[in-house]
């Protein structure tokens, strides 16, 4: 039985109650607070629903994930990050970076990232806790993604590309900067061929699990605003 949530408590069901089919939702209702959607994340669920839904969060079992030492780099992409084509930055600019990751993609007819999702993940980005990656083309903006961080851990959530390359340029990004910083896990959450094709791949829900209890209360030391970074001088 799916667990109706209140806003009187931000405590999540178990994640073994979560439903089978659909896969993995848990729960419904609650609100888009900052506290209840780090609640949710240290709980290892999110939230994903449609403009007219109620708030639904997911715990989907397997789970996909990436572990940094194992981003996948194609030699075509090799060749695009040597060629210092685009340059990436953190942080610049969360706003625009998650109004273009709203926009619906081709044959989608709609968006779950929605104004309330927009407004709710600015407020956990001028918290700390969500941030972008903006990748550049001289003064364009053609790419970048946006995500949680919390311990040694990153939840990803959305990316967009303009461009050709984009996008994947801005995750080996950051993955390579994550993995310089003692980050363990890069949550992707449902598998894409995009991810896939980056090294990607699945674990059941409860090796996730033990990667939250293990990994979330481990500081890291990162600079998230920093000076463009010039992709030729990655470490992948």
């Amino acid at each position: 039985m799916l667990t109706w949530l209140d806003r009187a408590s931000v405590e999540f069901p178990a994640l073994n109650l979560a439903l089978r089919e659909p896969n993995g939702l848990l729960a419904a209702g609650g609100d888009l607070s900052s506290a209840r959607l780090i609640a949710a994340y240290r709980h290892g669920c999110f939230p994903w629903y449609q403009d007219g839904q109620p708030i639904l969060w997911w715990s989907p079992d397997p789970r996909t994930v990436l572990l940094p030492e194992q981003l996948h780099i194609s030699r075509s992409l090799r060749k695009v990050l040597r060629s210092d084509q685009f340059s990436v930055t953190f942080d610049r600019n969360f706003r625009e970076v998650i109004h273009a990751c709203a926009q619906p993609r081709q044959h989608e007819d709609g968006t779950w990232i929605t104004d309330a999702i927009q407004d709710a993940y600015f407020e956990l980005h001028q918290q700390g806790v969500a941030h972008s990656v903006e990748v550049w083309d001289e003064h364009s903006l053609v790419g970048g993604l946006y995500g949680i961080a919390i311990g040694q851990l990153f939840f990803g959530e959305s990316m967009f590309s303009r461009v050709s390359n984009a996008s994947k340029v801005g995750f080996a990004t950051l993955v390579s900067t994550l993995k310089s910083a003692g980050f363990v896990l890069i949550d992707c959450q449902m598998p894409t061929d995009h991810l896939l094709s980056l090294g990607a791949h699945s674990i059941s829900r409860n090796d996730f699990a033990a990667y939250l209890s293990q990994h979330l209360n481990t500081p890291t030391a990162i600079q998230w605003q920093r000076a463009a970074i010039t992709t030729s001088t990655l470490t992948l």
